[in-house]
């Protein structure tokens, strides 16, 4: 069974980047035909899907998010990695890491979830 763990630091400075990486165990990021994805959940609000990677290496983003996101992966240590930059206390959220068989999913009852890591970001 897979197992997803995001990791990174749980507080960060507004206008600097963000990174977290999710590593993966009990399968391969380039199986074929999964996605891996982060979505956050701000304080109080839903769940909101901020982009993925695909098995290929394939990237898709979020339009409103676009212009700060990129995920990478290191397939060799079985990792990706998102980078938010010029982050503000508006991204202060839950992240999860998520694989699914759809490049975009916007609720919890579907894909494989990490637990969670929170990330407060100071103004």
């Amino acid at each position: 069974q897979v197992q997803l763990e995001e990791s990174g630091p749980g507080l960060v400075n507004a206008s600097q980047t963000l990174s977290l990486t999710c590593t993966v165990s009990g399968g391969s990021i380039t199986t074929k035909y999964y996605y891996w994805m982060w979505i956050r959940q701000p304080p109080g609000k839903g769940l909101e899907w901020m982009g993925a990677i695909a098995y290929s290496g394939n990237t898709y983003y979020s339009p409103s998010l676009k212009s700060r996101t990129s995920i990478s992966r290191d397939t060799s240590k079985n990792h990706f990695t998102l980078h938010l930059s010029s982050v503000t206390p508006e991204d202060t959220a839950v992240y999860y890491c998520v694989r699914d068989t759809r490049v975009v999913i916007q609720t919890r009852d579907s894909g494989s979830w990490g637990q969670g890591t929170q990330v407060t970001v100071s103004s």
